[in-house]
């Protein structure tokens, strides 16, 4: 049986900061990039035939820092979003290879945009804006950022990617890995389980978060 597996990308700069990243694209902080071997130590006795990622570095160097502890095969990136990196950094991985993971890089998967909360502190924009309005913007399914995304936004451009890629894939009977955002595996997640847009807002997926669905169950593992 075919199993997903989602994981939430290491801890950013933005994030140990407390700001608003977004589609901000900005590297791990140490404290994040340390993590790496713990999510490897959750993934070793698994298996995983494709990987799917944003191609915001965040969840770039997570790939690359988890597979490196793993240490068996390295990542060939593949671009799938059109433009000269698809066309021109196409390699077809030979049957019976066992040196690459294929990570097909979609910016589908990128973080919910912020609009002009990105960069911000967010401790100072719940002060300027209350605490219960941020909270909105942050986890709601159609409450938007000013001049950003709701969920139903990402969801939008998510279900229709999954559907098309990654779930075609599972039907093939291929384990995949998803690494990406936090509001981009929210959607993902929704999909999945039909959670109800309001009770979308109670689901939180912590950084380094590991979800494993074998489609007998799902089992949440997370990092502290």
């Amino acid at each position: 049986m075919a199993k997903l597996f989602l994981l939430r990308h290491l801890k950013s700069q933005w994030n140990l900061e407390n700001r608003f990243s977004g589609w901000v694209d900005m590297p791990l902080s140490k404290e994040g990039a340390d993590y790496a071997k713990e999510v490897a130590a959750l993934l070793k006795d698994e298996k995983f035939d494709i990987i799917y990622s944003s191609p915001l570095i965040r969840a770039i160097q997570t790939v690359i820092k988890v597979l490196r502890h793993l240490g068996e095969k390295y990542p060939i990136l593949l671009h799938i979003d059109g433009g000269k990196m698809q066309k021109w950094g196409q390699f077809k991985i030979p049957d019976g290879a066992n040196d690459y993971y294929p990570v097909y890089v979609s910016e589908k998967l990128n973080e919910r945009s912020y609009g002009d909360l990105q960069g911000l502190d967010k401790q100072a924009t719940i002060d300027k804006y209350g605490a219960e309005k941020v909270h909105l913007w942050r986890r709601s399914y159609n409450e938007a950022p000013p001049g950003g995304e709701s969920l139903k936004d990402v969801c939008k451009r998510v279900t229709p990617f999954y559907k098309k890629c990654i779930e075609k894939d599972l039907k093939a009977g291929k384990n995949v890995l998803v690494v990406a955002s936090h509001n981009s595996l929210r959607a993902i997640v929704k999909y999945i389980e039909n959670i109800s847009e309001d009770k979308i807002i109670e689901l939180e997926l912590p950084f380094g978060a590991f979800v494993k669905y074998d489609f007998g169950g799902v089992d949440y593992k997370k990092l502290q």
